[in-house]
């Protein structure tokens, strides 16, 4: 009779180490879940508003979704609003997905570094999982997943990462036309997913001078097949963003036509910003929704001088010490590559935010990573201190994640650390109105307008939390002032509406009157008209004023329900 042979280690090791591999990586997902869970259902916040996924256009084709910027970017949104159009629960399902996806190929990227700088075969592994943890679960991650418009930098965050992990992982040293083909693909869905991701080039660069040390300009040849390709594309990258950030308008947000600041005062700003950029991932207490950062108008303005002088002292002191931290020198000209795009001369609006750090950090998780590695501590040590790390980092993005939770919690969050910050103001007094913390509102309505000036928009929501309030003559004193800086037919059919409700007719009719001449086009107006007309018993003309609105907008609110009211009284002959 034949006996079974047993089974060898080594046949059950590989199978084990799959499991081990399925199981870590679940417990990981799981953590991370539960790290941002209390932001899953969070509804629209901040710019999510006025993005298409959030307004009445978004149940339009992907045709009409899909445009020059960003394209990838906006066909991820479309594929959310075809799951659910209004449960945002898979917005933040999706992000949360691609930040996972994202840990992936930084785990690989890091190893592969690791390999490179010469660490120990079985200490790659950990240091690289470590690593990835880090970058998951730090709480400066928090605004590019719980927020939902932060997808554009975890989503090109991401694919920058697989484009570059391609790269490191080619077959040969010279990498062949079939390994150019991903890296390709991956780029270009990073730089039609945002604009940041062009800087991917010059990492490429950097990792074949960095890590060919005896021959760096030949190892950049080797390589001629990508960056010629590279090269060809950039007339016609440049092209593009010409029109896009440099010939855009003075309202936009980023470009040279911005006239808040010149190219070079914000190049000065960012001296510093860099800075509180590192501050944040030693120490991320000063996490902020909407940063109030002033602007170096001159070099020594805020000490801009010093921040230039201590990047110079650590460029100089990463490229001194590049053989004996080979990682960390590499780690600091990778951070500051990855946040170039925001981070030197082309001027943008805001000039610091939480997000523009989420790919960019993977050059500060690498020097931590160098330094780390070599603490002269006993193994099982530096296991509990990681480990404790990561349950503090995890603890800490959870909390992030609670004030990405609430409008209300996230701008109050921000009014303490911006207290000067006017639209921090305005963006927690809407917050209160939304949520029908009327008196509340007000106040902080009134603490904008000390601030600043009061905008038409202010104005306006203003008057109207004044009229939730039943305080007719301030509401109509806020609209009054919002029409005068700003003429809409909106405020006027906001002003009629006041003026209704304390029936005062002839002067809410008046008001009508000028929002017709305004916009035709608004059909509210004719909804407020036929109101008035129905509360006045003139129902033919009330259907007649419905009848208009609802030809302009078959789903203008009350307009059918009002209708089939009016109708009604018409055949009973009221």
């Amino acid at each position: 009779m034949k006996t079974k042979k047993p089974k060898s280690a080594r046949a059950e090791a590989p199978a084990t180490r799959t499991w081990l591999w399925c199981g870590a990586a679940l417990a990981t997902l799981a953590v991370v879940f539960w790290a941002y869970g209390p932001a899953m259902h969070t509804g629209f916040l901040f710019d999510d508003t006025t993005q298409h996924f959030a307004l009445p256009t978004a149940s339009q084709p992907l045709s009409s979704w899909i445009g020059p910027v960003r394209p990838v970017l906006m066909f991820s949104y479309w594929v959310n609003s075809r799951i659910s159009m209004e449960d945002t629960s898979w917005y933040h399902y999706f992000n949360i997905l691609i930040h996972a996806l994202a840990g992936i190929f930084v785990f690989l990227v890091i190893r592969r570094l690791l390999e490179w700088a010469g660490a120990e075969e079985s200490s790659r592994t950990p240091w690289a999982a470590f690593g990835t943890l880090l970058f998951l679960l730090h709480p400066l991650q928090a605004e590019s997943v719980a927020y939902i418009s932060g997808r554009s930098d975890s989503l090109c965050g991401m694919l920058s990462c697989a484009s570059f992990a391609a790269f490191l992982y080619r077959r040969s040293p010279a990498i062949s036309w079939a390994g150019v083909l991903p890296v390709l693909l991956l780029f270009g869905a990073a730089v039609l997913t945002k604009e940041q991701a062009v800087a991917l080039p010059a990492l490429f660069v950097l990792t074949d001078f960095w890590w060919n040390p005896q021959t760096p300009l030949r190892s950049v040849r080797a390589n001629w097949r990508l960056y010629a390709i590279l090269a060809l594309g950039a007339a016609g990258a440049a092209a593009l963003f010409w029109k896009l950030i440099v010939g855009a308008g003075a309202g936009s947000s980023a470009g040279f036509a911005i006239k808040d600041f010149t190219w070079y005062q914000y190049l000065f700003t960012q001296f510093r910003a860099i800075f509180a950029y590192v501050f944040n991932f030693l120490l991320p207490v000063n996490l902020n929704v909407d940063w109030d950062f002033p602007i170096s108008r001159g070099i020594f303005e805020y000490g801009a001088i010093f921040g230039l002088a201590a990047l110079l002292a650590l460029a100089a002191a990463a490229w001194r010490y590049r053989r004996a931290f080979p990682l960390a020198g590499y780690g600091y000209f990778v951070f500051l590559v990855l946040l170039s795009p925001t981070s030197s001369i082309l001027p943008i609006k805001d000039p610091i935010a939480d997000r523009r750090m989420y790919l960019p950090i993977l050059g500060l998780i690498l020097i931590a990573i160098d330094l780390l590695r070599r603490l002269k501590v006993e193994r099982k040590l530096l296991a509990l201190g990681a480990a404790a790390l990561m349950v503090a980092t995890a603890l800490a993005t959870h909390a992030r994640a609670e004030v990405w939770s609430d409008s209300i919690l996230l701008w109050q969050d921000s009014a303490l650390k911006s207290p000067n910050k006017v639209r921090t103001h305005f963006q927690l007094a809407f917050a209160y109105y939304e949520q029908g913390h009327f008196d509340l509102a007000i106040a902080e309505f009134q603490r904008t307008a000390e601030l600043k000036p009061p905008t038409a928009d202010l104005l306006y929501d203003w008057g109207l939390a004044y009229d939730a309030l039943h305080q007719p003559e301030l509401a109509l004193a806020k609209l009054r002032q919002s029409a005068v800086l700003e003429a809409t037919a909106q405020v006027f059919t906001q002003i009629a509406k006041v003026d209704a409700g304390q029936q005062r007719w002839a002067e809410a009719l008046d008001a009508l009157s000028t929002a017709e001449k305004l916009d035709p086009k608004f059909a509210i107006t004719y909804v407020f008209r036929g109101k008035i007309y129905l509360n006045t018993n003139r129902a033919a003309e009330a259907v007649e004023q419905y009848q208009l609105a609802l030809a302009i907008d078959p789903k203008v609110q009350d307009g059918q329900h009002d209708l089939a009211i009016a109708q009604s009284m018409l055949r009973a002959g009221r």
